[in-house]
């Protein structure tokens, strides 16, 4: 038999010789994409011009999309850096083909084979040919396009592995795509990719359902924090609302429908289950035909015991306020997740770039999980090689030379009852992941020249570091990082937010009450790129307000305060393919142009009405007159 490229290569021979591939040559979905194309009409040497939406579009298909956005755009990070350095991309785009997001690798951007991969270019496969966004938007299932699979041959450089997302309710939401050059092909990154959409799924399913009694379980127990653990939600008097894929699969046969009663499907009574549930985090469930699962509530504080007992209740907790903005749906379901994950002492790595609010979120982690020690932070780039123990664990006196009179507690025993917060652990020394693995066996410490003891603590890390490049190259060990993300999140750059204009506001209110931003002030920083996100915004509002302009902060502060050398947000990505960038800048100065005319030919209005920065307009005005 001949090899899969060797037999691609014929279809394509064939395909141009004679209309149509023989179906033997190419995989049924690549095949039936193909005839897809042909029948619309579509010729492989001959692709039509990209097509893409206007700036206005974009944000407003962006605002639309912002719960699944922002869930995708927190695995995108993931995903990147579980493969950077690959010569890789990471595509977001809605059910219809949209492009929305993009994160990739200069390497990829600068290819000549990324020309028009680009945020508001539409994928669909009556447009792009067989291609992964499109196609998978069609069967609704994951594919792979590898190479000359690509209808068109503009593509055929390119190797793309698309996911389906699916809503709560079973309608196709967002698709997510890893393309590469063929060369840089890996093996993983299909599971990756899947795995990825999976998890947007089930935040999907947890924010939708957070009123909700939200059941997880396995037959596995170690499995019960994991992707293929099933979902239910279940209302307050038993009845199954919605079920994800994997629950599905594990009740396959079952009545575990909506609509259809908890006791139906498990062996179990529902208050008895619910009320043992608040008591600990885990039990035994049977279902109707004999299977055993390992089952927990994940949300169980926010719903009363059911079972009369003679005891008094205590008073309800009342939530915890989240002295941040959250108002972003991604950042909201993580802080959700991490309060849960808090209240059962799990473990949680908090990712992201500098600045993003990592040691905000820890905080915050800390006040959930309603424990009365203390918050202690813990630099691990910091502390000294020689004294590492030391310091973690403590020391009774004269145990050491120089050491203190009395001894020291050391900053585990100071967190005892409380929350353990490690920043930096991607800089942490060896040595001191060697000590911090010995802790996490059975949570004890042995102060230098005393005896062991026993801490309680929560434990929240918290890094900037590509922690799998770093594993990769041995500066961090794979077992300790297994011990720190029991629950694992990524904090959104501030770019990326939704929700820059509250940020910004609340920066403010702290910074001083009595000075406000204008709607202008506010449209001309979201045009900035904020390398330093939350903790650079409050610097630059924080040199605003010491100026000489009022109670109000207007565009033309902001100009003065940053400067004319300060970067804008980048925009998207330019065809480097004369004719397509010849196509996409006539369309877009048209866009422009119309705009303006319709504003009264005010560019400002112009500017906002696109969602561009008025040096955009001015450069399209330039262009009409020359």
């Amino acid at each position: 038999m001949l090899p899969a490229s060797r037999r691609v290569e014929n279809a394509w021979m064939r395909l141009e010789q004679r209309g149509a591939p023989p179906a033997e040559l190419l995989s049924a979905d690549i095949y039936d994409s193909w005839m897809r194309c042909i029948s619309l009409g579509l010729d492989t040497l001959r692709p039509p011009s990209p097509e893409f939406v206007s700036p206005a579009v974009l944000r407003q298909e962006q605002q639309r999309c912002s719960l699944v956005r922002g869930l995708a755009l927190a695995e995108m990070h993931t995903l990147h850096q579980q493969i950077a350095g690959s010569n890789f991309m990471i595509a977001f785009a809605n059910a219809d083909g949209l492009l929305l997001d993009i994160i990739s690798d200069s390497s990829f951007s600068d290819a000549s084979n990324a020309a028009c991969i680009r945020a508001g270019t539409i994928w669909a496969e009556n447009i792009c040919g067989t291609n992964g966004l499109g196609t998978a938007a069609y069967l609704k299932r994951p594919i792979v396009v590898h190479g000359r699979e690509h209808f068109f041959a503009r593509y055929n450089n390119l190797t793309c592995i698309a996911a389906p997302i699916f809503a709560p309710d079973g309608g196709l939401t967002g698709i997510l795509d890893a393309s590469s050059d063929c060369m840089s092909r890996q093996a993983h990154t299909q599971a990756l990719v899947a795995m990825a959409a999976t998890q947007i799924e089930n935040g999907l399913f947890r924010e939708q359902h957070r009123g909700d009694i939200l059941v997880a379980f396995h037959n596995r127990g170690e499995y019960l924090h994991t992707l293929s653990a099933g979902l239910l939600a279940v209302d307050n008097e038993g009845r199954i609302l919605a079920a994800n894929r994997a629950a599905r699969v594990l009740l396959h046969g079952l009545p575990a429908s909506a609509g259809r009663l908890f006791g139906d499907v498990f062996r179990a009574k529902f208050s008895a289950f619910v009320d043992e549930g608040r008591r600990k985090e885990r039990q035994r469930l049977e279902d109707d035909v004999g299977s055993q699962f390992v089952a927990t509530i994940e949300n169980t504080r926010q719903f009363p015991m059911t079972q009369r007992i003679s005891a008094p209740r205590p008073p309800p907790q009342k939530e915890v306020a989240v002295q941040f903005v959250s108002a972003d749906p991604a950042i909201a379901a993580i802080v959700r997740r991490v309060e849960t994950a808090a209240a059962r002492k799990m473990p949680i790595l908090i990712r992201g770039e500098t600045g993003t609010g990592k040691e905000q979120m820890a905080r915050h982690a800390h006040a959930a999980s309603r424990r009365s020690g203390s918050f202690v932070a813990v630099n691990c780039a910091a502390l000294p090689e020689s004294l590492i123990e030391a310091e973690l664990f403590g020391y009774s006196e004269g145990s050491f030379t120089g050491a203190r009179k009395g001894g020291s507690t050391g900053l585990f025993r100071e967190a005892d009852g409380g929350t353990l917060f490690l920043d930096e652990i991607g800089d942490m020394p060896v040595t001191l992941q060697a000590v911090l693995l010995r802790f996490l066996d059975d949570w004890t410490v042995r102060p230098v020249g005393g005896t062991k003891r026993e801490v309680d603590v929560l434990l929240v890390s918290a890094t900037n570091a590509n922690l799998d490049d770093s594993i990769a190259k041995g500066r961090f060990r794979s077992d300790l990082l297994f011990r720190l993300n029991t629950l694992e999140v990524t904090l959104l750059p501030l770019r990326e937010r939704t929700d820059f204009a509250d940020i910004a506001h609340h920066l403010m209110s702290k910074i001083d009450p009595a000075v406000e931003l204008s709607q202008s002030a506010i449209d001309r920083l979201v045009e900035l790129d904020w390398d330093g996100n939350i903790r650079e915004l409050r610097n630059v509002l924080a040199r605003l307000s010491l100026g000489e302009h009022g109670s109000a902060i207007d565009e033309a502060a902001v100009e003065a305060a940053v400067g004319p050398a300060r970067r804008e947000r980048p925009g998207p990505r330019s065809s480097t393919d004369d004719e397509v960038k010849r196509d996409l800048h006539e369309i877009q100065r048209a866009h422009v142009l119309s705009a303006y005319a319709e504003t009264g030919n005010n560019i400002s209005k112009t500017a906002r009405r696109l969602g561009v920065s008025r040096n955009t307009v001015y450069r399209a005005l330039r262009g009409s007159q020359t």
